[in-house]
C-alpha cells in the first residue's frame, strides 16, 4: 500500500508539473539559461601550449551555453566564437573560446572566469573581448546582479549585492574593459575590443538599429584611449544585415523562437564570425594574419581605417636659393594631426638649419609607392627639384596586400624588385598595369638623380606590435637596399634604427608613442622617430647631411 501511495503521489506531481508548464509555457524564457549562477559551464583551454592563442572573452553572443546549439543543431542558438575557428589553421594557432553566456564585463571579472582565463594568456597571444549585452542589466538584484555603471569614467558605486550577499564596488563599463586590457598587456599579449553584435531590430527607416552612442560608442572610446585594436562589430554586422534585407536577416536567428532578438543561429553566428575575421585582417595583427587558413584569407578586410588624405595641393619649395630637403612617403611621415596622429616628417625640421636648407614635406596619408606615383604626386616633386637638393623616400606600410583586393584601395604594389607587371581591373572597368615595389622605388631614384639630387631610401618605421618580437618590414628593407645599391642612391634601415631606439627605452614608453593600435605615432612618437631619422642620416657614408644639420636642435 505504501508503495502504491508513493506511486500515486509521484504521478500526481508529474500531472501537476505538466499542467503548470502548459498553463505558463508562454512565460518561460525561450533561450537556454546560460547564467553561470544557475548552470555550470566547462570552458576550453589552449590545445597546444607551444602555439600562440586567439582567446575570446564575452557573453552568450560569443559562446552560447555549452557551445553546442542546445542540442538543436544549426537551428539552435550559437555565438560567433564557435565558427570563427574555421577560419584559422589550428596547426599554427589555438582558438580558445572562453566567453560565458549570461555574464557582463563586471561578472566575467567577479565570477573568477577572468582570473582563470588570464592564467592561460602568454606573450604573443591575442585576446578579443566583446561585452555589452548584459551590462545594461540591473546593478543590484537577487536574480543576476550583473549590470555596470554607464559610460567609461571612473565613477563607482558600493552595494550590498543581493545575489551574492557580499559588499561590492561596481564600476563603469569602460572601467572593466580597461581592467582587461591592462591585465592582457601585463602578460605581453595583444588586446582587441569589439563592439557588441547588433540586435534583430529595425528603425523607422528600415535599417538595423545600431548602438553608436552607448555600448558601441563606449567600446570604441576605450579602444582609442588605450590605443588598442577595435572592431566595430555592431556597425559592420548591421551593415551586412542591411545589405541582406529584413527577410534574409530573420533567417539568421532561431526560427523556433521568433521573438529572439539577440542570439543568432549557426548561420548568423558564421556571418558575425566573418565580420570579426575581416576586422582582424584590417588590424593586421601578424600572429593572426599569418595563422589564417585559405578560408580566412578569402575574407576581405573591413574597410581600412588607416587615413587616406584627400589629394590637396602639393606644398611648394620656398622662393629662395637654398637647397631643399624633400620628404616623400605615407601617413607615418605626415598625418597632419588627424585623430592625434603625427608623422616623423612633421617634427624633423628643427634638426635642420633654416639658413642652410629648406625642408618640404610632400608625404600624404594612405599612399603607397605605387599611388604616390600614379596620382602624379611624384611629378609635382620632380618639377621642384634642383641640383643640390635631397629626397628622403619612405614607403611600405600601404604597399602590402593583394593587387585587385578592393580593401587595399588600389594601392598594393607587386612584391620584389623585378620588372614583372600585374593587371589590376578597377570597378569602373579600367585596367592598370601595376609594377613591383622595387620598380617604383627605382623610378624615384632614377628621376631624382637625373635632376642632380641626392636620394635616400628609408625602410618603414616599425609597427607598435612588431618591434619587440621580430624583424618588421624585412622584405621592404631588403628591396629598398637592393634598389639603392643598383641605382646609386643611399639606404638607411630606419626600421632597425627606430627598433633599437624603442628597445632602449622599453615597451611602456613606446606604448605612449602611438595614437592608434599599431601604426601611427602621436606627437611624442613622431618627435622620437624624427630623432632616429636624423641618427640614421648621420650614419650614412660621406655624411651628406652634416652641412645642413643644426648644432643644437
Amino acid at each position: 500500500m505504501d508503495g502504491m501511495n508513493r506511486h500515486l503521489q509521484a504521478l500526481a506531481g508529474a500531472i501537476l508539473l505538466f499542467l503548470f508548464c502548459g498553463a505558463y509555457g508562454q512565460a518561460l524564457p525561450a533561450a537556454v539559461n546560460t547564467d553561470p549562477a544557475r548552470a555550470v559551464v566547462t570552458l576550453p583551454e589552449p590545445a597546444n601550449p607551444a602555439l600562440p592563442s586567439l582567446i575570446l572573452i564575452g557573453d552568450s553572443t560569443v559562446r552560447n551555453g555549452n557551445d553546442d546549439g542546445q542540442g538543436q543543431g544549426p537551428s539552435g542558438q550559437w555565438g560567433w566564437g564557435r565558427p570563427i575557428a574555421d577560419y584559422f589553421d589550428t596547426a599554427r594557432i589555438n582558438v580558445v573560446n572562453r566567453a560565458v553566456g549570461g555574464l557582463s564585463s563586471r561578472t566575467y571579472l567577479t565570477s573568477g572566469h577572468w582570473q582563470r582565463t588570464l592564467a592561460f594568456v602568454r606573450r604573443g597571444d591575442v585576446v578579443v573581448m566583446q561585452f555589452g549585452h548584459n551590462d545594461a542589466s540591473p546593478v543590484n538584484d537577487d536574480r543576476r546582479a550583473r549590470g555596470t555603471l554607464r559610460g567609461t569614467g571612473e565613477e563607482s558605486e558600493t552595494i550590498d549585492n543581493l545575489l551574492t550577499g557580499q559588499r561590492e564596488t561596481v564600476h563603469t563599463y569602460g572601467w572593466y574593459l580597461r581592467r582587461f586590457i591592462a591585465d592582457i598587456r601585463a602578460h605581453g599579449a595583444t588586446a582587441i575590443v569589439c563592439s557588441p553584435v547588433p540586435f534583430k531590430r529595425w528603425d523607422a527607416d528600415g535599417k538595423v538599429k545600431r548602438a553608436p552612442v552607448d555600448y558601441g560608442g563606449w567600446a570604441a572610446q576605450v579602444a582609442r584611449q588605450e590605443q588598442v585594436g577595435f572592431i566595430d562589430l555592431n556597425e559592420a554586422a548591421a551593415a551586412r544585415y542591411d545589405a541582406l534585407g529584413r527577410d534574409a536577416v530573420l533567417q539568421l536567428f532561431p526560427q523556433v523562437t521568433p521573438e529572439e532578438t539577440v542570439h543568432t543561429n549557426l548561420a548568423g553566428a558564421r556571418l558575425n564570425a566573418e565580420v570579426v575575421v575581416a576586422g582582424l585582417r584590417a588590424l593586421g595583427v601578424p600572429a593572426l594574419v599569418e595563422a589564417l587558413n585559405d578560408k580566412g584569407r578569402a575574407i576581405a578586410p573591413l574597410e581600412d581605417a588607416r587615413p587616406v588624405v584627400a589629394a590637396t595641393a602639393a606644398p611648394r619649395r620656398p622662393a629662395n636659393e637654398l637647397p631643399t630637403l624633400f620628404l616623400v612617403g605615407d601617413s607615418t611621415v605626415k598625418s597632419g594631426g588627424k585623430d592625434g596622429m603625427v608623422g616623423w616628417g612633421e617634427r624633423i625640421a628643427p634638426y635642420f638649419d633654416p639658413a642652410r636648407v629648406n625642408v618640404v614635406n610632400h608625404a600624404i596619408g594612405g599612399r603607397s609607392s605605387r599611388t604616390f606615383y600614379t596620382e602624379g604626386r611624384w611629378a609635382r616633386v620632380l618639377e621642384q627639384l634642383r641640383p643640390g637638393d635631397a629626397v628622403l623616400i619612405q614607403f611600405g606600410h600601404n604597399d602590402g596586400g593583394r593587387i585587385g583586393d578592393p580593401a587595399m584601395k588600389g594601392r598594393a604594389s607587386g612584391a620584389g624588385t623585378g620588372a614583372e607587371t600585374f593587371m589590376d581591373r578597377k570597378a569602373d572597368g579600367s585596367v592598370e598595369q601595376v609594377h613591383t615595389f622595387g620598380w617604383y622605388m627605382a623610378r624615384y631614384v632614377a628621376d631624382a638623380r637625373a635632376k642632380g639630387a641626392t636620394v635616400v631610401l628609408l625602410s618603414p618605421v616599425p609597427h607598435r606590435d612588431r618591434w619587440q618580437r621580430d624583424r618588421d618590414f624585412a622584405d621592404f628593407a631588403a628591396w629598398g637596399k637592393e634598389v639603392a645599391q643598383q641605382g646609386g642612391a643611399l639606404f638607411a634601415d630606419l626600421t632597425l634604427v627606430v627598433t633599437e631606439g624603442y628597445r632602449a627605452i622599453g615597451a611602456a614608453a613606446v606604448d605612449g608613442f602611438f595614437a592608434d593600435a599599431r601604426t601611427h605615432t602621436n606627437d611624442a612618437g613622431a618627435a622620437f622617430n624624427a630623432r632616429q631619422v636624423v641618427l640614421a642620416l648621420q650614419a650614412l657614408p660621406g655624411k651628406p647631411f652634416e652641412r645642413w644639420l643644426n648644432a643644437n636642435p
